[in-house]
Formats: structure tokens, C-alpha cells, sequence
């Protein structure tokens, strides 16, 4: 284990080690994690220790303990307190104002190397967004999670790891934006229908016009 900066408390460092782990054994949401004990072992750390990182992470709602049967790893989708943070960071018209402007900065940039870099199979995943999100407006749902889906499919297919790790908490905290967007009259079926120029443009490889319909789609997406 790395050596801990006087500065940082040990269960902080625990953290960080924790995820590391949670990368190199490929644990997804949903999967066990290791007991204190083995955590403890693992990290060559107090078993007090662990117990302060697990509360922590707890606590933030990233992991859920049942009992008799283990520590498991919640999704961080389904975490509330982004939700939390989210409203209160968005309470500041000019932090509001400069995250939808950050998310055009990155999404027009993932469309443009989506152009040259996506595949069949993610062209096949875009398809098979857009198709349930036809299936929740015909019923009179709004595609929120869909749209969030399509965006990120298009951040995967840019194939540029660091631009997705920016743009996913990005979208996260903007979650009320994207809900009162699409609530429009009209607006989640125009929204659908941008959503398939823009794939029809990645499927061309036609950059410029990838861009200048991503660029109206997120523009009328503002409020």
C-alpha cells in the first residue's frame, strides 16, 4: 500500500485503495464486496480502519450491507445525494449557465470523434436507445433515462476514456435540466428525432454535419 500524506487520514487513503481494488477484481454494482477482514488483509491496514472507509462509503450511499449476506456495490446512478448536490449547484444561474456550456464543449467534441471512430456495435446500441425511447413516448413516458443513454453511447464511441470520466458526472448533476428540457410541450419527440439525424450523420462519417446537429440538438435542449 502507498505511503499515507500526514495531511490525509488513513480511511481516506483506504478509500482510494478500495477502488483500486474494486477495478483490478472488475466488481460492478451489485457485487460483493470482500469482508473487513479480507479487506483488512488485503491492504495490510487496522480492520478499524476498513470500518471507517465502509461507513464512509456507506453513508455517501455507494455501498449497502445486508445482513448475513455481505457488502455490496451500489450504482451510483441511483445515488440520491448526486441528485442532492446536483439541485444545489444548479441554484447558481451562472454555474447552471456554464455547465450546460461545458457539455456542449465535450459532447461536440465526442460527436466529432464518433465520426471516425464508432463502430457497428455502437451504432447498434444508438439504434436500440432511440427504438425504446419511441416505445416510452408512445405511451406517454418521458425517455429521460434513454436520452441520457444515447448521449453516453455517443461519449463511449468516441473511444476517449478521460472525455466520458468528465462528462458522466457532468450529465449527473445537470439530471434537473435534462428532465425540464424534455417536459416541453413537444420537445421529447423533436429531441428523438434529433437524436436519429445525428446518429444518421456518425453512421456518414460526416463530421460537419454531425457537429452543426449536435450543436442545434444541445442548443434547443436549453431552456
Amino acid at each position: 500500500m502507498s505511503v499515507v500524506p500526514e495531511q490525509r487520514k488513513v480511511y481516506q487513503e483506504i478509500l482510494l485503495e478500495i477502488n483500486n481494488l474494486i477495478k483490478e477484481d472488475g466488481l460492478k454494482p451489485g457485487d460483493r464486496l470482500p469482508s473487513e477482514r479480507e479487506l483488512a488483509e488485503r491492504l495490510r491496514v487496522g480492520r478499524s480502519s476498513v470500518r471507517e472507509a465502509l461507513r464512509a462509503l456507506e453513508l455517501l450511499g455507494l455501498i449497502t450491507t445486508r445482513r448475513g449476506e455481505g457488502t455490496f456495490i451500489q450504482s451510483y446512478r441511483q445515488n440520491k445525494l448526486i441528485d442532492i448536490i446536483g439541485f444545489f449547484i444548479l441554484k447558481d444561474f451562472k454555474t447552471r449557465r456554464d455547465l450546460v456550456e461545458m457539455r456542449k464543449i465535450l459532447e461536440i467534441d465526442a460527436v466529432r470523434l464518433a465520426c471516425h471512430r464508432a463502430t457497428t456495435k455502437h451504432y447498434a446500441e444508438m439504434e436500440r436507445i432511440i427504438q425504446l425511447a419511441e416505445e416510452k413516448i408512445l405511451k406517454g413516458e418521458l425517455p429521460t433515462e434513454e436520452d441520457y443513454l444515447f448521449h453516453r453511447a455517443i461519449c463511449r464511441s468516441s473511444r476517449n476514456s478521460v472525455l466520458h470520466r468528465i462528462w458522466a458526472p457532468l450529465i449527473e448533476y445537470s439530471k434537473s435540466v435534462r428532465m425540464e428540457s424534455l417536459s416541453r410541450d413537444g420537445r421529447a419527440e423533436e429531441g428523438l428525432k434529433e437524436h436519429r439525424e445525428i446518429l444518421q450523420s456518425i453512421r456518414d462519417k460526416d463530421e460537419t454535419l454531425a457537429v452543426e446537429r449536435m450543436t442545434k440538438h444541445l442548443e434547443n435542449s436549453i431552456l
